[in-house]
């Protein structure tokens, strides 16, 4: 076995051990899949339910070889907007997140028919290894809004000059209570984050034994502790959440002008799809595509996307969170990836449990965002160096260069007439692999020349 790996894909921990171990998961995916929802008016607890559904399908179609979380995709939020009006069509907003499932199963009949050696020919080191600092880093300013800024609410400015005073965005105006929801810094914040931060960094590099394979979700816990102390959790909701709480589900309705709305964001995707299951490979040692294979991979995405749409969640992806996660641990069980599901799903139905996991602070999972989104960039410039990428070739500089700077400055390729947005590292993606297809290679003798003068 690797020795960089403390605990294979098929290796089934100790009891206390493998319920700490999920629960590391199941934090660090908690906050973006119940996200989703909230911002499109879909159900959070009907997302939970259909992430740990949907994740212990894809371990089976997988042979539970490809230990990936799956949770809510941010790519469809712009399109369920769209097409639900208000939550009045998400019925069909649903039918068109079901046929992207669809639509992912016909692509994994194409890679199955006709192999992976395209990929290869596609995504070479030097895209990839681009596109997976992309992953990282393309959240970085995210994280840091999470670790350092929040929200502070004023009386309305009387006068232009009182206007230029105030600190901060502005993120809503409220005339109605004479009030202004300002977007600022705040020095508190930070601090609890940098806790958390050390915490968890203490935990990976100090701690010895099992602390020392749980990191994230020590400094979640620690972060939680110092956040308490310092005034900025709510217990409330906790104490008005029911014990049991059904989730309320939602059908599909056929609208085939919301599929048109949907089916092109199946690009968006498919690209975030094959860049995880790359880093994933990459991290674990591995090549995933070719065993179990990429069309598993997509096939099990594919059923998950299906299995939420039928009940009301969102469609999902594979979470570059929980990628972090076993890039820092090294454990890359199935077993603690499907228990982190199974707790998703109890979770969907006992309140208080949802509701304490909800009265986490930002500032906390900012924290921790730095070292998770960090760790991944991190295996980028790792794979770039593994292939040893030469950057005096310029046409690998200027892949390398349009990737990033596209990816990490959050470029949009808006098509309004379809809905469909390109952004972040799907666009980066298709850039690079276009860039890759079209640009000159240099000739094996200008390649040897180069080497002699060397």
């Amino acid at each position: 076995m690797n020795k960089l790996i403390r605990m294979d894909v098929h290796e089934k921990p100790k009891w206390l051990q493998w319920i700490l171990l999920s629960f590391q998961h199941m934090f660090a995916m908690f906050g973006a899949t119940i996200l989703v929802p909230i911002l499109t008016g879909l159900s959070p607890s009907v997302a939970l339910l259909s992430s740990g559904i949907g994740t212990l399908a894809y371990l089976i179609v997988t042979r539970g070889k490809i230990p990936a979380y799956l949770g809510s995709s941010f790519a469809f939020i712009v399109p369920i907007i769209t097409v639900s009006q208000g939550g009045k069509n998400l019925g069909e907003a649903l039918f068109g997140c079901l046929l992207v499932g669809f639509a992912y199963g016909a692509v994994a009949l194409v890679v199955y028919r006709f192999g992976v050696k395209w990929l290869d020919h596609l995504l070479p080191p030097v895209v990839i290894g681009s596109i997976v600092i992309v992953i990282g880093l393309a959240l970085a300013g995210t994280a840091i809004d999470m670790a350092s800024m929040k929200d502070a609410v004023h009386p309305i400015p009387k006068s232009a000059a009182e206007w230029q005073s105030l600190e901060g965005t502005i993120k809503s105006v409220n005339p109605e209570s004479g009030t202004v929801t300002l977007h600022v810094y705040s020095l508190e914040n930070f601090g609890v984050a940098l806790a958390t931060l050390a915490i968890a960094i203490s935990s990976s590099l100090l701690f010895r034994g099992f602390l020392n394979i749980i990191p994230i979700l020590t400094g979640i816990i620690g972060g939680y502790i110092v956040a308490y102390f310092a005034g900025m959790v709510d217990l409330t909701p906790v104490y008005e959440a029911k014990w049991l709480d059904l989730p309320h589900f939602t059908t599909p309705v056929v609208s085939w002008s919301a599929a048109l709305v949907m089916l092109p964001v199946t690009l968006v995707v498919l690209a975030e799809h094959i860049g995880h299951l790359v880093v994933t490979g990459n991290i674990m040692g591995r090549d995933l595509a070719k065993d179990p294979g990429l069309h598993r991979s997509l096939l099990g995405d594919g059923i998950a996307t299906s299995i939420a749409a039928l009940i009301g969640g969102p469609p999902s992806t594979t979470y570059g969170e929980n990628i972090g996660v076993m890039a820092i641990t090294r454990i890359f069980s199935v077993w603690v990836v499907g228990g982190a599901a199974v707790l998703a799903i109890g979770f969907s139905f006992i309140g208080k449990l949802s509701a304490l996991i909800q009265t986490i602070p930002t500032p906390v999972m900012g924290g921790v965002s730095i070292l998770l989104f960090g760790i991944i960039a991190s295996a980028g410039l790792r794979m770039l160096i593994e292939h040893r990428i030469d950057f005096s070739d310029r046409r690998n500089l200027v892949i390398a260069a349009v990737v990033l700077v596209i990816g990490i400055g959050g470029a949009v390729l808006k098509l309004t007439g379809i809905h469909l947005e390109l952004e972040g590292m799907a666009l980066a993606t298709i850039v690079g692999v276009i860039l890759n297809l079209v640009l000159p290679k240099r000739n094996q003798e200008e390649t040897a020349a180069g080497a002699d003068a060397a």
